[in-house]
This record gives structure tokens, C-alpha cells and sequence, in this order.
């Protein structure tokens, strides 16, 4: 499926997703911006959050899952040590962002300090480092609705707690009795294990480190975006236990990912060592991609 440059990046970047979540999910305990003063843009701004959505809705199919798996998992793009892999992350730096000047590196290193200020395990800070690695997806071209946004299970029925619902009426799945119904071509409590999400960042980096982390990190890298089940309890009807066990993480890391964006940029040099360290302990020297 071919689509025009309108269509591949709607957004000014991809921080204008995340900023989005952020107007939807305040932080509750501190100091924070009021709605009209977070991103100092016009209201179009807000009309491409609108138009990214309607695509994301539109074009994320359990088929068009299928292929995004067949074409992305074999992981034959590319092989970099980790360390080249953020510099290549980097590239995504847009000077649009009236936030922030931070690179994307900087950002995973304010997530990481953060989670590692508060006294968690290792994984946990390097989970952090690592959660929006799988953004490289727009390095190979992927429409930055196939990269970000909320993700969903496909393959059933569309719930309405997720943000811009009425954006699925375009879905063609919404209109198949296969996949519109609220189990679909999945059974009652099936566990997420045996449920395909939407496509993005958040599957692509769980199926690269999935044989490398412990399984909560994992699941905080897999279901981050998943807002409409840990911010909204939508589709406990396919969660089993062991998921319930597992969210707990989830909802553990949510803040660290939505609310540690600052201004003032980490002493990337002094951290460096730690870090490496760190990647060395988890992670073999390259990765495929």
C-alpha cells in the first residue's frame, strides 16, 4: 500500500503524540502547564493530532499488522553496535518541538535517571534507556502512525476508551464479522500473549530484546502506548491473570515515560560509563534491526 507524504507524517514530529498523551494523562502531583500553554502551537496543530489519528484508525488492520510482522520481525535491515543504534535515533532530532531542544537520546536518558533516582533494579533504568529505541521505524520509511501512537489489539471489536474512536468507522475490520466482535478471533481471557497489537515502536523493540530482559521489562516496553487497558481498563475481557500480575510493571514505568521530560539536558559523558556498563550486562554487542 502506497501513501503520499501527507499521509506518512501528519505530524510536525513525533513528540506531538507524545505531548498529546500527556494534555490526556496530566501528571496529578505536580506543577503542571495549563492545555493551552504546553506546546506553544496554533490550533491547526491540533488538527494534524487529529488527521494522524484518523489514519492510525483508518489503516491499522489485523492484515495490515500481519504484513508489518513479515516484513519488520525477520530484523534484516540492518545490524549496529547499541551506541551506533542512538546516534541513528537521533536523526529523528526536529526543531519544531517549542518544548524542548533535547535529542532523542537525552530523552531515554532523563527516562533512565529518573527510574534509577527512585532506587529500581537495573533493568528497570535500562528499560528506560531503551523503551522508544523501536522509533527507528521512521529511519526506514514507516508512516509515523505506524511508529507512535496508541496502541490496541486487533483482530476484534474496537473499544470506544480509545482516543478518536469514531476514526475506526473508516476501519474496514470495524465492518467484519470476523474481527468487529468484542472477543473477534480471540477467546475469552485468552492472555495479550495470544493477541496481535497495532503496529509501532513498542512491538518492534519487544520482538528485538524479548531473549535479553526480564519479562516485567518486557511488558513495560510492549504495552507503554497501550492506554486504553492501563489508563482505562478497556479490554480486561482478554487479559488473563499472569497480565493483570504483569500491568502492575506497567503502570510502574508509565510515569517515568510520560512525566520526566525536562529542559535542562543530562551530562551525557559523565553517564556514559554507567550506562555502558549497564547495555554490556543485558544486551549482546549488536543488534539487528
Amino acid at each position: 500500500m502506497e501513501f503520499s507524504e501527507k499521509e506518512i507524517a501528519p505530524l510536525s514530529s513525533l513528540d506531538v503524540w507524545e505531548d498529546d498523551v500527556l494534555l490526556r494523562y496530566p501528571e496529578e502531583d505536580a506543577p503542571k502547564k495549563a492545555k493551552e500553554e504546553y506546546r506553544n502551537y496554533d490550533n491547526p496543530e491540533r488538527d494534524t493530532v487529529r488527521e494522524f489519528y484518523r489514519l492510525n484508525h483508518k489503516f491499522q488492520t489485523y492484515d495490515f499488522v500481519k504484513e508489518k510482522q513479515a516484513e519488520f520481525l525477520k530484523f534484516n535491515k540492518t545490524e549496529m553496535p547499541i551506541w551506533e543504534a542512538f546516534d541513528f535515533l537521533n536523526t529523528l532530532v526536529d526543531d519544531s518541538d517549542p518544548d524542548t531542544s533535547l535529542d532523542q537520546w537525552q530523552h531515554l536518558l532523563q527516562t533512565s535517571e529518573a527510574i534509577r533516582a527512585d532506587g529500581h533494579p537495573d533493568w528497570f533504568v535500562l528499560t528506560g534507556l531503551l523503551h522508544d529505541m523501536g522509533k527507528v521505524l521512521c529511519l526506514f520509511g514507516e508512516a509515523q502512525w505506524a511508529v507512535v501512537g496508541d496502541t490496541f489489539p486487533v483482530g476484534c471489536q474496537h473499544s470506544d476508551k480509545i482516543v478518536y474512536a469514531e476514526y475506526f468507522a473508516a476501519n474496514p475490520d470495524a465492518h467484519d464479522s470476523k474481527y468487529n466482535t468484542k472477543y473477534g478471533v480471540y477467546e475469552p481471557n485468552c492472555g495479550l500473549k495470544n493477541v496481535d497489537m497495532s503496529w509501532g515502536h513498542d512491538e518492534y523493540l519487544y520482538q528485538m530484546v524479548k531473549d535479553h530482559l526480564p519479562e516485567e521489562a518486557l511488558y513495560m516496553i510492549r504495552y507503554h502506548s497501550f492506554y486504553s487497558q492501563h489508563r482505562e481498563n478497556a479490554y480486561e475481557h482478554l487479559m488473563d491473570e499472569h497480565d493483570h500480575a504483569m500491568f502492575e510493571w506497567v503502570k510502574k514505568f508509565n510515569p517515568y515515560d510520560l512525566y520526566s521530560k525536562l529542559p535542562t539536558p543530562p551530562d551525557t559523558q559523565a553517564l556514559k560509563p554507567y550506562y555502558e556498563d549497564l547495555l554490556k550486562k543485558y544486551l549482546p554487542a549488536t543488534l539487528k534491526f
